[in-house]
């Protein structure tokens, strides 16, 4: 089966297309464990869950081990479910992919078998479970994801998480989502009367929000307040890369371009629905550019990534670099 995503395949389940195998794959653990959590509840009640749930690792499994826990058919109940975590250690033996491959290619009824490994390879095995299984990719959020993955989890419990907040607390707690979720939890509690989530209560509760975080950052470059810039690139490079920074405004600086052209509701139209709240904010800072400039920014993005990476400059030279000549531009203009 195709690459999908774990919302789509929680839909598919919910219409009632249960069973079978799931491939889960990819570095981000705690999406990846929450998922199997949920697929654990959709298919076992809770009264029957001892008889018909075995969670096992991989490392040290033998082939008629898992042969015959799989084949083992459900107890008072529709499914059984089997858990093979670190899954990549079973391709290591051609036997133990044998077993893996038939109960692939060969379902058995009533059986669940989910397999969460982390994978990098285009190995016939792994090809094999990512064209039979219902297969899905958790990779790590990335740092612009974070804010919107936050608002919709506290939207889950009926608390509204103030954008800024979001962008805050995921500044402040760092990019762990096991951690976040725990910060999300505690602030959730302690704004239980208002139903809301601020800047001001992430300050008291999870900790000193720094001055210049890098939306701050990209906010200030977008609205063409490069001075400003320039003066809390220090603070931003504590905690971020220069090649980071590079790749962040870029895309930053493509969305502005897509603004200025077509207007908020084309950015709007090209954002992904996460980020549709970003469109207003970044309308407005389109305004402070021409098409010229913008193409000459993007120009200047391209340089600083190759000085980054092939140059021996420090990195707040090359970024230095970079605000200046953007800034002697916008006055010339």
């Amino acid at each position: 089966m195709p690459l999908q995503s774990a919302d789509t395949l929680r839909k598919s389940i919910a219409r009632g297309d249960r069973g079978g195998v799931f491939f889960l794959t990819g570095d981000e653990e705690y999406l990846k464990d929450e998922f199997i959590q949920s697929l654990i509840q959709s298919h076992i009640d809770p009264s029957t869950r001892d008889f018909n749930l075995d969670q096992l690792r991989a490392p040290g499994l033998d082939p008629e081990t898992i042969a015959s826990i799989c084949q083992t058919p459900p107890l008072l109940a529709e499914f059984r479910v089997v858990v093979v975590r670190e899954a990549q250690a079973l391709a290591i033996s051609s036997r133990m992919r044998d077993v893996i491959e038939r109960l692939v290619t060969r379902p058995v009824p009533g059986l669940v078998l989910v397999l969460a490994a982390t994978v990098d390879t285009k190995a016939k095995f792994w090809q094999t479970l990512r064209s039979r299984a219902k297969t899905a990719d958790f990779a790590p959020l990335s740092a612009d994801e974070l804010p919107h993955w936050l608002i919709e989890r506290a939207q889950a419990n009926s608390v509204q998480l103030e954008p800024s907040a979001a962008r805050a607390l995921a500044t402040v707690a760092g990019p762990e989502l096991g951690r976040l979720i725990q910060e999300l939890a505690k602030l959730t509690d302690f704004t239980a009367d208002r139903k809301r989530i601020t800047d001001d209560d992430v300050r008291k509760l999870v900790g000193h929000i720094p001055s210049q975080t890098r939306w701050d950052w990209f906010d200030r470059f977008g609205e063409s307040r490069f001075a400003e810039a320039r003066r809390g690139l220090p603070i931003l490079l504590e905690d971020e890369t220069g090649v980071g920074i590079v790749i962040g405004l870029g895309t930053h600086m493509l969305r502005i371009a897509l603004a200025q052209a077509g207007g908020e509701r084309a950015l709007a139209e090209a954002l992904r629905f996460d980020q549709k709240w970003l469109a207003a904010r970044i309308a407005r800072q389109a305004r402070s550019w021409s098409e010229p400039n913008i193409e000459a920014a993007l120009d200047d993005l391209l340089r600083a990534d190759r000085l980054l990476k092939s140059a021996s400059l420090a990195e707040r030279q090359v970024l230095e670099e970079l605000l200046l000549r953007c800034e002697a531009r916008h006055q010339a203009a």
